[in-house]
């Protein structure tokens, strides 16, 4: 007999069924005994009489334990229904039970929504921690958000290509996680902060329509809402301007919240446009929370931030030195137009304006993206702004000046974390709770106990000395 999925159950009064899944709950009512049989799709109430052929286990049963239950579906009398669980109308009367594996007792209640469990014990057992509700559900969403998004931008004649983890290490913002080299002595991969480079050579090959789910690595210090690996939607277009990039992304958005989260309402379509001054100004924030009702949890306030400075300015002369610029988001991002003169002959620094642009959602930066350098004397002026020498310019970038050389079309495209953007939907308080195994606040794997050491056969085949 196949499989029924415990949900099914709903509809299915008078019919037999073939469960698996775990005891959620046992409760023992005089001589009547309750289980309350979870899997992934819900709970539903076996019911046990002294009758019953396998009464006597059933008085033995754990929270935990897995099991195999073949039996009629009856409708619950009318004053017995459950209305808190979707299968509440029904319970099932067992023909055939099987114990499929014991388990211990877990070190946390699993029926809850768990905030009240400490984040270290949470994450020590997290696989337990994946069977509440609360976590299958985010889990369930998360796939149903990244396989509307393939489906969409698949439709757009996007093609999804995966670029490589193992990579060079450039400056771009964040430190890297670094990979040593056993055949070359010496020599580090690294691990991708983000495709960039690579979507952007995708489109000097091109394939000027690019997506890709990707994992990306920052050795930086964590929060609610970062980790050290993360996933982002990664998206690149050739032949476009801003606007073009802006209209597709919202749109995605727009189709893909309608048709997940219908009870949800945008607030304001298009999504509203500030400057970078405007939002500092009327904010305080590049990531303003512009919701009018914030009380409400369905209510979702999309807008763009643009116009960003392109460079900002650390040290001068009143802290000793000469002004040192850097870029405040990305080292690949065109200027604006009419700031593309200035860019090129390095002059009022200060007021170029690039063409980023960033999607926030109830005051949470959910993406960002602009218009590329698609020429390499532009993208040479930004490293020289920045002070790289020549040598350095060449031997970080050089890959990227070259390939822009060789007719690179103009080129687009965003960034979203997709992390970040289940949990603005789900209403969760950090992208832990929509990961399935994230890493702690502190960086650390409590489950596999990494990072961890290596044995000094490993270090010696890489070439590794560790001096404490």
């Amino acid at each position: 007999m196949e499989r029924t999925h415990v949900l099914d159950t709903k509809d299915l009064a008078g019919k037999e069924v073939n469960l698996y899944g775990w005891v959620a709950t046992r409760r023992d009512h005089g001589k009547i005994i309750f289980i309350d049989l979870r899997d992934r799709s819900g709970i539903v109430q076996v019911v046990f009489v002294p009758s019953s052929k396998d009464y006597a286990i059933a008085s033995e049963l754990r929270s935990e334990w897995v099991l195999r239950i073949k039996g009629q579906v009856k409708a619950r009398p009318e004053k017995m229904v459950n209305a808190e669980i979707e299968t509440g109308k029904v319970e099932i009367e067992p023909e055939e039970m099987e114990v499929l594996n014991k388990s211990e007792t877990p070190p946390f209640p699993l029926d809850t929504d768990g905030y009240e469990i400490g984040e270290e014990s949470r994450m020590k057992y997290r696989y337990l921690d994946l069977r509440r509700q609360r976590m299958a559900k985010n889990l369930a969403v998360r796939h149903k958000i990244t396989a509307f998004i393939r489906n969409w931008l698949s439709e757009k004649g996007f093609i999804e290509v995966e670029t490589p983890i193992l990579t060079k290490s450039t400056p771009e913002g964040a430190r890297d996680y670094v990979v040593p080299s056993r055949l070359y002595s010496g020599n580090f991969y690294a691990l991708p902060q983000s495709p960039q480079q690579y979507k952007q050579l995708l489109m000097v090959g091109g394939v000027e329509k690019y997506f890709q789910i990707a994992r990306c690595f920052r050795d930086e210090d964590t929060r609610g809402d970062r980790q050290p690996e993360f996933t982002q939607l990664d998206v690149e277009m050739s032949f476009v301007k801003r606007e073009d990039v802006m209209e597709l992304n919202e749109q995605l958005l727009i189709d893909l919240v309608g048709k997940i989260y219908p009870e949800k309402e945008i607030q304001e379509i298009p999504f509203p446009r500030l400057s970078y001054a405007e939002a500092m100004d009327k904010y305080n924030s590049d990531r303003p929370d512009i919701r009018k009702d914030k009380d409400n949890p369905n209510l979702l306030a999309f807008c763009w931030v643009v116009d960003f400075p392109f460079f900002s300015a650390e040290g001068g002369p009143a802290s000793g030195g000469e002004i040192k610029w850097t870029f405040t988001h990305n080292p690949f991002s065109a200027p604006k137009p009419e700031c593309a003169d200035d860019l090129i002959a390095k002059k009022n620094i200060s007021d170029i304006l690039t063409t980023q642009y960033d999607v926030v959602l109830n005051g949470w930066e959910i993406g960002g993206g602009s218009i590329r350098n698609h020429k390499s004397d532009a993208l040479e002026a930004v490293f020289e702004i920045m002070g790289f020498k020549k040598e350095r310019i060449k031997e970080n970038f050089g890959h990227m000046l070259e390939a822009l050389s060789f007719g690179a079309p103009p080129h687009g495209g965003i960034a979203w974390g997709l992390d970040r953007l289940v949990s603005v939907l789900q209403g969760e308080p950090n992208i832990r709770e929509v990961i399935a195994f994230p890493k702690t606040g502190d960086a650390r794997d409590l489950m596999m106990d990494s990072p961890s050491e290596l044995d000094k056969k490993q270090l010696k085949e890489l070439h590794l000395k560790i001096e404490k």
